[in-house]
This record gives C-alpha cells, structure tokens and sequence, in this order.
C-alpha cells in the first residue's frame, strides 16, 4: 500500500479558510477528481464536511473524528485514529487500489508526514489569507515531476516522493 498526500496550498502554505479553499482552480479541481476517482481518501471530519459531508463519487472515504460517528454509506467509513484509518484501508485495496490518498486537513497532513510515500503538490505563487497550513515537506523528499501554469494565476504541479 502507498500512501499519497494531495493537496493544493499558496505560496505561503495556506490550504484552507474557514473550512473552504481561498481560490478558484479548476485544472487543480479536475486533478484531484482524476487523480483520487477509484481509490480509497483518508481525511479528517472537517474536510469531510467541506465536501458536504457525503461521498464524492468512485471513492470510498475514511473519515479520522473524535465523534462516535457511524455512517449508513458503503462508501464512508468512520474512525477514531490515523493509525485506525490505514488499517482500515488495507483490506480495502485489493478492490479499491495500492494507492491511498490523504486528503487533508492540516492536521492529518502533519500526523502523516512520517508515513507518506508520495506527495502531489499544487503550489499557488500567490499568498492567500487561511487559517489551514500545510506542513513542511521533510528532507528525506525529493522532486521528481513539476509541470507550470500560467492561468488563471501561475501555479504548477509538483510531486514528490520520499527517497528511497
């Protein structure tokens, strides 16, 4: 199993405001639709309520809370812990997939760091207003695919992989 980051953040690292994202990027939006669509996405309660607290389609959802949450979707799936939520993804991904995605918020993102194996990356190079930051990227990462954009607002995708 491979687990994967993907995120989008300003150049100063913000990937979210009041539960919502700061910017319009539809390239960024289609991206993640292609990228997540048939896999299993690991996320906190918060980023599961900004995507109105249901499933988006072709995607099972492992939802991190402190609530005791039981959900009546097939395709959603409650737990308390990050390390109950990869645990819960491995018999899943004979039929969903080896690639697991972690898809925010911050929090899972830095609970996470030290186990992600991959990193998609959108960097706006502008500076947003959020309170939602993500982490730094460790050492042990490097870049080995970027491809820039000029519009709306210059960007690009980046990816990451941790060094072998």
């Amino acid at each position: 199993m491979m687990l994967t980051h993907v995120t989008a953040m300003s150049q100063n690292r913000v990937i979210g405001a009041a539960n919502t994202l700061p910017w319009s990027l539809p390239e960024d939006l289609k991206f993640f639709r292609d990228t997540t669509k048939g896999h299993i996405m690991i996320m906190g309660r918060k980023t599961f309520d900004s995507i109105g607290a249901k499933p988006l389609p072709q995607r099972y959802h492992i939802v991190i809370t402190r609530q005791d949450l039981v959900s009546t979707n097939p395709l959603v799936k409650y737990v308390k812990t990050l390390e109950e939520a990869v645990e819960a993804a491995k018999p899943l991904t004979a039929q969903w997939g080896d690639e697991v995605f972690i898809v925010g918020g911050g929090e899972i993102y830095k609970q996470s760091m030290n186990i992600t194996d991959r990193i998609y990356l959108t960097v706006i190079y502008k500076d947003f207003e959020g309170d939602t930051h993500y982490p730094e990227i460790p050492a042990n990462f490097e870049l080995v695919a970027k491809s820039d954009r000029t519009e709306p607002v210059p960007f690009s995708f980046l990816t990451y992989e941790k060094k072998k």
